[in-house]
């Protein structure tokens, strides 16, 4: 095929050929051995005049086909660095993933240092409530406390600080896919405070998602991560406050979702039961404005247990479930409060991190008795100005136990905190927060504990 540069020659051997067609005629009377030859030559520079002229469109449109190209690269191409300067990257990070694939990365540094006083006794060494708050740790005379106000105690650590990794990508027909894995480092010691302080690796969140589903483990659906109100504490409004991450399947359309997950049976004794044959069954609706946002779900489960405990056999299950509302009231641009009110039957394992179990083993005939739960938080919080805002909390759960759970267990917890936190700058936050929490356990005994925060995170 012609290349395009030689449409020009179109042009210059346009004149010549049709001057010797001109004369064609009277060379072809003379008909000389030259004559014959220059006619031979004046056919052949026709038939290659008509072959330029006939690729002359095609050519013209793959030299501005070439041209759009070029103009491409052009506008995709990375800025030129100043000098001396080096590229992170020539290639894709996700060399293995679709074309057009996003990825993301993001997390935060927190460090916490916490000095904690309790009235019925201390916090073993290396416990889990001491490094955030956990209701059903606070000592109580008779039920694992010594009944004597301990010391404070000081806790410095930056186990809570969080990595994740995220890929989104949209196909051609408008399909959506993705993954996200977070951890943070609130796993079990793998050595000791003397030098190291070495924690192991937690999964938080590890699932993927394909336009409406979703599959892996996630918030659990039941509860809304989102009308958390801020704190120092890695929870905060923790003695009524539904949270629970699991793996789960969950279909979700607009403001509606539900969600089939991983079950399990938490006993008052402390141990659990993981014998479920009919997954944990969530439904919730949520609504959004300017004024924020509220949302309602339920749950309904299976509480099972198959198990021989002090020479008495257990089997036995029952149908658990409860409702939840809440949300965030924006009351005005400085003003907003975060509200939750929940109330079922075995639901337990979902409120305050375990605060006691969902049911109690009954000796005397075998059975499992479920345990009322009654919990809920409030928190408003005022921005000062914009870099300046404080947060006062208020969290309370009951539980109505069976009568063979004993008078050890916990009958209630509650809580009231406020704190104060400043940015700096964006993605910087210092905080300090005071913190108050009373146990109280069936027999009517009490416990208290009392804690002092300073909180610093850089998120990114």
């Amino acid at each position: 095929m012609p290349h395009p540069d030689s449409v020009p020659v179109v042009r210059r051997l346009l004149p010549a050929a049709l001057s010797l067609a001109l004369l064609a005629p009277g060379l072809a009377l003379a008909e000389t051995p030259r004559e014959q030859a220059l006619e031979a030559r004046i056919a052949q520079l026709e038939q290659q005049v008509q072959a330029l002229l006939a690729a002359q469109p095609q050519q013209a449109a793959q030299v501005q086909a070439l041209r759009q190209d070029v103009d491409q690269v052009k506008a995709t191409a990375p800025a030129a660095l100043a000098a001396g300067k080096q590229p992170i990257q020539r290639t894709s990070i996700t060399p293995g993933a679709a074309p057009g694939t996003t990825f993301r990365v993001g997390g935060f540094i927190k460090a916490d240092f916490l000095s904690t006083s309790t009235g019925d006794g201390q916090l073993a060494d290396d416990a889990t409530g001491r490094a955030l708050y956990l209701p059903g740790q606070t000592p109580v005379a008779g039920a694992g406390g010594s009944g004597e106000r301990s010391d404070w105690d000081t806790n410095f650590h930056a186990k809570f600080s969080r990595l994740g990794f995220g890929l989104d990508h949209v196909a051609d027909n408008g399909d959506k896919a993705g993954a996200l894995i977070e951890v943070d480092f609130f796993g079990n010691a793998l050595g000791n405070q003397n030098a190291t302080n070495t924690y192991g690796t937690t999964v938080r969140h590890a699932y993927m998602y394909w336009n409406n589903w979703l599959a892996g483990q996630t918030w659990s659906n039941f509860m809304d991560a989102g009308l958390m109100p801020e704190a120092a504490d890695f929870v905060g409004p923790t003695d009524g406050v539904l949270f629970v991450r699991q793996a789960q399947i969950r279909y979700t359309n607009g403001g509606f979702s539900v969600a089939l997950e991983n079950p399990e049976t938490t006993l008052v004794n402390g141990t659990s039961s993981d014998r479920g044959t009919l997954p944990d069954l969530t439904a919730r609706y949520n609504w959004k404005g300017d004024w924020g946002h509220f949302g309602v779900a339920g749950i309904v489960r299976q509480l099972k247990v198959d198990r021989s405990v002090g020479g008495v056999d257990y089997d036995d299950d029952s149908f658990a479930g409860g409702v939840t509302v809440g949300g965030r009231w924006v009351m005005s641009p400085r003003n907003a409060l975060h509200y939750q009110l929940t109330g079922g039957e075995g639901i337990a394992r979902y409120v305050g991190l375990g605060i006691t179990g969902d049911a109690t083993l009954d000796a005397a005939d075998g059975s499992l008795d479920s345990t009322g739960v009654l919990a809920g938080f409030v928190g408003w919080r005022h921005n000062i100005n914009e870099r300046l805002r404080t947060n006062l909390i208020y969290a309370r759960s009951d539980y109505d136990n069976a009568t063979a759970a004993g008078g050890l267990v916990t009958r209630n917890v509650q809580s009231i905190r406020g704190n104060v936190f400043y940015t700096p700058m964006p993605k910087v936050d210092v905080g300090a927060e005071l913190m108050y929490g009373v146990r109280e356990i069936e027999d009517g005994r009490k416990g208290d504990i009392s804690r002092v925060q300073f909180t610093t995170k850089y998120s990114f």
